[in-house]
């Protein structure tokens, strides 16, 4: 057996009737690798048996470990919570719907033995019977991409990580994180793999539209100031649509004719208010995420764990 720790962090919401069918799969999967590993699943608030679940499991089964959050703070905050007890010398992240197949674990572990730092899982296409969930989420990748300059396209959270990698993610002292975005921005030597994926057994996806244009502004905010630039663009441009209604208006005046333009005006004045109306929300979200850098509050609170050693998460915050 090589001498290598592999630790899984599972962020889950609301998996229970699903969450020993991942954890059978692992399993399976991870014996068959010949090396140690470490399941550790965190509970992001659930309001099902999600954690008496793990809890049951992890009696049972010493490489499975559970952390319940203090209530539902975001995917975000419970993969951080993941990651600060991993004691891998690689680590993995992936969902808990399924949709990332155990068999590519395997896979990246051989680009991680050959080098690379993170592996990063690529879609190969859509998920079956849930097109329109895929397309908002390519959606939400380009868009990133586009704002960002990081090739996130077709990325997901499904990533091994080294050990090196982990110990700089944690350390990372913003708020506003995007696991995903950060993975790529971090650099070192990064490989992929590809996974078609599969569907999910519970239900339809829990990222709505409004939801992920939540998260889209939070991660361009997080990652680019392009959109503040766009202000200074969109005002350059005002003032020339205001140079050229103010000269027509002017010539018009010079040559003795009225100058009748209540509807220009009327339309020039809408115009403004909404350039004015984009640019303080805008600027607004940024105020706010430097409101929110400065408050300095835990990223979590742990109000249960079970397989670790007591000590190890008994006063665990997400603080960094």
């Amino acid at each position: 057996m090589e001498n290598i720790l592999l630790s899984v962090v599972i962020p889950a919401r609301n998996e229970e009737s699903i969450i020993n069918i991942l954890l059978d799969e692992i399993i399976q999967t991870l014996n068959t690798s010949n090396i140690d590993f470490e399941i550790i699943v965190v509970d992001d608030g659930s309001e099902d048996g999600t954690f008496h679940a793990v809890a049951n499991r992890a009696h049972s089964h010493n490489t499975i470990k559970g952390i319940q959050l203090s209530r539902h703070f975001g995917k975000e905050a419970a993969l951080l919570a993941g990651l600060q007890v991993a004691s891998g010398n690689a680590v993995v992240t992936m969902d808990a719907d399924l949709q990332h197949p155990p068999a590519v674990i395997l896979e990246m572990l051989d680009k991680w033995r050959c080098g690379a730092h993170v592996v990063h899982a690529v879609r190969s296409g859509f998920a079956p019977k849930l097109f329109s969930s895929d397309i908002r989420s390519r959606t939400f990748s380009r868009l990133f991409s586009l704002f960002s300059g990081l090739n996130t396209k077709k990325s997901t959270d499904f990533k091994l990580l080294d050990r090196s990698i982990i110990d700089i993610l944690v350390k990372l002292p913003e708020v506003h994180r995007l696991f995903r975005g950060l993975a790529h921005w971090i650099g070192f030597e990064q490989e992929y793999v590809s996974f078609a994926p599969e569907p999910r057994r519970n239900g339809q996806g829990k990222w709505s539209v409004f939801s992920l244009f939540s998260l889209a502004a939070t991660a361009i905010t997080s990652f680019s100031i392009v959109p503040l630039r766009f202000i200074s663009i969109l005002g350059f441009l005002t003032l020339i649509f205001s140079l050229a209604v103010g000269s027509e208006a002017l010539w018009s005046w010079i040559v003795g004719e009225s100058v009748s333009g209540f509807a220009t005006l009327i339309l020039t004045i809408l115009i403004l208010g909404s350039f004015i109306m984009i640019s303080l929300g805008i600027i607004g979200e940024y105020i706010g995420k430097i409101y929110e850098e400065t408050k300095h509050r835990p990223l979590f609170l742990i109000s249960a764990n079970v397989g670790f050693d007591r000590d190890k998460t008994k006063e665990k915050t997400g603080m960094s």
